[in-house]
């Protein structure tokens, strides 16, 4: 993909992650709607003009080609030995995990329990495991993608998973910004198709808000994410389906009962989905001074 079409795909995206149609971002920038869609379908855009939409969507040119840079040459899972060595040091994890939020030291510092001198060993591990690196001014850049996936039985999630899951739905999702829905349905295999789709496609814009806002000037708040689907029956229910008799010894016809076909239904598919505004988890809790932006 050249340039051009890496550029308009990624305005493409923040214009959708921000929310905004055409015609809002028209009127922004002083054009009809229909000369902001043709401008992104011919990809006829000037400099003058690309400034003015980024402005729009309260960004630079500059870090819209940071995220373009990030999201072509950045990596979205760490080495086993990476991951065993940030899941041994909590300070480590919880510094690393901000960095990929879009801190930077000098918000850590008045945030969180950190002195210079343990943010400098931090600072020089992550570099040692190749995770970041240091630019002039003593800036930091990250070597991975925002977009980290943690391996499925890695050694972060063997660690922490557990308690990061007891914590997170420990609360009631009665807030404001929290939400809980769930329900255990009956599904054919088409449905079933249809809906991971649509979580999978929610999940990914989630990350894609995630990346588009360490980028806004607005406050951020810490939030979590849960998405979860799979073949599921309650054990009570569970525990009232009969039972096949063992096969028979002697030859001949052999008598069978049939399983409920309800619960047997049941126990094919059900889907879960919680989000919830949450604060830092517990590494970062336990480091935590004040609330987080």
């Amino acid at each position: 993909m050249d340039e051009t079409h890496q550029l308009v795909d990624a305005l493409k995206r923040c214009v959708k992650v921000r929310g905004l149609t055409y015609r809002t971002l028209a009127s922004r920038i002083g054009l009809s709607e229909a000369s902001v869609k043709r401008i992104f379908a011919h990809r006829s855009f000037t400099v003058r003009r690309l400034e003015q939409v980024c402005k729009a969507m309260d960004m630079s040119v500059t870090e819209l080609i940071r995220m373009i840079d990030r999201s072509a040459s950045a990596v979205s899972m760490l080495s086993v030995e990476q991951e065993a060595a940030i899941a041994r040091d909590t300070a480590l994890l919880s510094y690393f995990y901000l960095l990929l939020n879009g801190w930077v030291d000098s918000q850590i510092l008045c945030e969180y329990e950190f002195d210079e001198a343990q943010l400098e060993r931090l600072r020089d591990r992550l570099i040692e495991l190749e995770l970041i690196e240091l630019l002039p001014r003593r800036r930091i850049r990250l070597r991975v993608s925002r977009r980290l996936v943690w391996r499925p039985d890695g050694p972060v999630r063997r660690a922490h998973e557990r308690q990061v899951h007891t914590e997170f739905l420990r609360g009631a999702f009665s807030g404001r910004g929290e939400f809980l829905g769930w329900q255990p349905a009956e599904l054919t295999e088409s449905s079933i198709g249809v809906l991971k789709r649509k979580l999978e496609h929610l999940y990914d814009e989630f990350l894609q808000m995630a990346e588009f806002d360490t980028l806004s000037t607005q406050p951020r708040h810490s939030t979590a994410l849960l998405v979860a689907f799979r073949p599921w029956v309650f054990s009570l229910v569970a525990a009232r389906q009969r039972r096949r008799p063992a096969r028979a010894a002697s030859p001949g016809p052999v008598s069978r009962v049939s399983p409920n076909p309800t619960v047997a239904a049941m126990d094919r598919e059900a889907s879960c989905f919680a989000a919830r505004s949450k604060g830092t988890a517990s590494p970062l809790a336990s480091t935590a001074r004040r609330s987080p932006r």
